[in-house]
């Protein structure tokens, strides 16, 4: 069984061009495709380094407020669009009292 079949938590879909920053090198990680109460789904212009732990800052939609996160890269594969990476990430911390705020994002509609 691969990583991606091990999903812990039901992803929401992200169709609204929600960036997660890698607020370490101040650019984009990728943007956003889904999210759940453990991980996320980034494509991106860049190759995530295997196994990587990065600090992301992701502005919800709807001025919802952001959240920062630890995440840590379990796979990556190059996308159809040639430069583009497919990039799975655990979440390993959540910044203070954003769990509740990306705990409410998760649960609307």
């Amino acid at each position: 069984m691969s990583t991606r079949d091990q999903r812990r938590a039901p992803r929401k879909p992200v169709d609204t061009g929600v960036v997660a920053i890698d607020t370490v090198a101040e650019q984009p990680l990728g943007t956003l495709c889904n999210v759940s109460a453990t991980g996320l789904l980034l494509i991106g212009h860049r190759e995530p380094r295997s196994e990587g732990i990065y600090q992301v800052r992701i502005n919800l939609p709807n001025g919802s407020g952001h959240v920062e996160l630890g995440l840590q890269e379990q796979w990556h594969d190059p996308a159809a669009s040639p430069g583009q990476y497919w990039a799975g990430y655990r979440i390993i911390a959540v910044g203070n009292s954003h769990g509740e705020l990306l705990e409410r994002w998760l649960r609307q509609g």
